[in-house]
């Protein structure tokens, strides 16, 4: 599509490179989908949603997005923060009292950690930019990691356990440090999905429903496997010792039965064509199709770095796995923001915004360039290949008006 800026042959690169990646058993199937001032320049479908049922990848294939549900979750409490109803310097615990008396980790083993109080209360801006001090069981990093996964967080939660039971028990962990002074990727956006449920008095699922996915039509992003979900849904692969994608049923069938917690960090499955009307929306300011579901002062201070004194992640963070890389790259209020191109060794704009996937999925939004990019697969762990690099250097190097 030359008109939207796009040289077409330089796009059709997107597909020869990643469909490397599936005839040599590296990737089950992708689906990646890049548009300009909301036309689609490029989509294309390759490989299996399921190698050993052979059924491929398809324009409504579902996907675990994992923590692409963060964005919405953040928007959802950004909702929520234009009505009034708390602002972002508001202490946590002003909510969600067990976060009242917060201590943070000084030094010990996991199972008789050394701590001090708090000096700084945890406030809801620390959820949004993941400065909070909690952190992910799957760090294997730290001490505090350890005692996440020794209370039963790692790559999931306690069995039937709630939202609420599980906010609960992370408040009575130890912190990282105190809240505001570093950023670490962490569970903070369950905990803000947990204060979207307090203050709105509805559950997330229902106030995702009524406030975003209903109003943009996003009709295949759901917590559960409603409807004909679970028939289109793809199954999740993890490299095995040959590097070829191996199927994991142990991860990929925890949907089936009820759905007890409700992760605002990463629950939601969803299509490509469903989050591309989430981007749009963000493009266009916070509206899509007459539905305004966020003013766009708003969203322009949600993908710009709120961390201190303009610092990077390499700078502010904790030198840990997270779902960009930390050089040249700041943090909003649910995204990462791209501060320095020339610093992060990439092609692309200062200030454009966008997150992904445990299972390799990702997005970014560029609002100089009126560019949104969506890569959909199912494999874990998203650090298995450099996928979101390369799909960067192929989209931009097409960029030729």
């Amino acid at each position: 599509m030359s008109q939207l800026g796009f040289d077409p042959a330089r796009l059709a690169r997107i597909g020869r490179h990643f469909a490397a990646y599936v005839d040599d058993g590296r990737l089950p199937g992708w689906q990646v989908q890049v548009s300009r001032r909301g036309e689609i320049a490029y989509r294309e479908n390759y490989g299996w949603r399921d190698i050993e049922n052979k059924l491929p990848v398809e324009d409504d294939t579902v996907f675990r997005i994992y923590s692409m549900t963060k964005p919405i979750t953040s928007v959802a409490a950004m909702i929520l923060y234009e009505e009034g109803r708390f602002e972002l310097t508001d202490p946590v615990a002003k909510y969600l009292p067990a976060f009242a008396q917060m201590r943070v980790l000084t030094g010990g083993p996991a199972i008789k950690p050394v701590t001090r109080p708090a000096t700084e209360p945890m406030r809801i801006v620390h959820l949004l930019n993941h400065t909070a001090g909690l952190t992910y069981g799957f760090h294997h990093i730290h001490v505090q990691d350890e005692i996440y996964r020794n209370a039963g967080f790692e790559w999931g939660v306690p069995k039937d356990w709630t939202l609420e039971q599980c906010v609960d028990a992370w408040a009575t962990l130890p912190l990282r440090f105190d809240p505001g002074t570093r950023w670490n990727y962490s569970v903070s956006t369950d905990v803000l999905g947990r204060l979207v449920e307090v203050i709105s008095g509805q559950s997330l699922e229902q106030f995702f429903e009524e406030r975003i996915l209903g109003p943009l039509g996003m009709r295949d992003t759901a917590f559960r496997l409603r409807g004909d979900l679970g028939e289109r849904l793809g199954a999740l692969y993890v490299p095995g010792k040959d590097g070829q994608a191996t199927r994991n049923d142990d991860f990929g069938n925890l949907l089936l039965g009820e759905i007890s917690f409700l992760s605002g960090g990463g629950g939601l499955l969803s299509t490509t064509a469903d989050y591309h009307r989430f981007t749009q929306m963000l493009l266009r300011g916070g509206e899509l199709e007459g539905q305004r579901i966020l003013g766009s002062r708003t969203v322009r201070r949600m993908a710009t770095n709120s961390l201190p004194g303009g610092q990077d992640l390499k700078q502010f963070g904790i030198p840990l796995f997270a779902e960009v890389g930390f050089d040249g790259q700041g943090f909003g209020l649910g995204f990462s923001v791209l501060q320095d191109p020339i610093a992060a060794g990439t092609l692309g704009t200062p200030g454009e915004y966008g997150w992904g996937g445990a299972a390799s999925t990702a997005f970014w939004v560029d609002p100089a360039e009126e560019i949104t990019a969506i890569f959909m697969t199912q494999l874990l762990p998203s650090s298995a290949y450099p996928i979101r690099t390369q799909l960067r250097q192929l989209v931009y190097s097409a960029l030729v008006d």
